[in-house]
């Protein structure tokens, strides 16, 4: 697939987004001086090229009772049995993030709960399900990094 060609136009769309998904066009053509058309014509050719997909929505996880963060790693008792697993994993809506990983862990999860006890449970339903031959879970005390905004914008002042 070609690479797709942003314009400084472009980036400063994009960067506008980046910090607000929810910024109208017709402010950011304000911003831009251009017209509102001229702006949602990029947008939309951004999407259809898959640079933007979808825009994201930020939750307070702390003040809707979700604040606690653990990392568990899985051990498959065969790799075999990795698509299966994860479909499993994907029916258990606290785990919120899953990767498969090389070294440790077949697959690393990220699991939000309301407190120990509702991670523990969480945790028992990772290791019930066929396939896995056990869990080791880290918990996290604070969250002090979680920003993909500046990765983004590094992203689009280095093209």
């Amino acid at each position: 697939m070609a690479k797709f060609k942003l314009d400084e136009v472009d980036h400063q769309i994009l960067d506008m987004l980046i910090d607000n998904t929810r910024i109208p066009f017709t402010d950011i053509a304000k911003k831009l001086v251009i017209s509102a058309g001229t702006v949602h014509v990029r947008v939309k050719k951004m999407e259809e090229a898959g640079i933007i997909q979808g825009s994201s929505l930020t939750l307070d996880y702390k003040k809707l009772g979700y604040s606690f963060i653990a990392y568990v790693g899985i051990f498959l008792q065969n790799t075999s049995q990795t698509k299966f697993v994860l479909e499993r994993i994907n029916q258990i809506p606290y785990v919120t993030v899953a990767h498969i990983t090389t070294g440790k862990f077949n697959i690393f999860c990220k699991i939000r709960a309301r407190d120990t006890n509702h991670a523990k449970n969480v945790i028992f339903m990772l290791d019930d399900i066929d396939g896995v031959y056990r869990t080791e879970t880290m918990i996290s005390l604070e969250e002090s990094i979680n920003d993909k905004k500046r990765l983004m914008h590094t992203i689009f002042n280095e093209l």
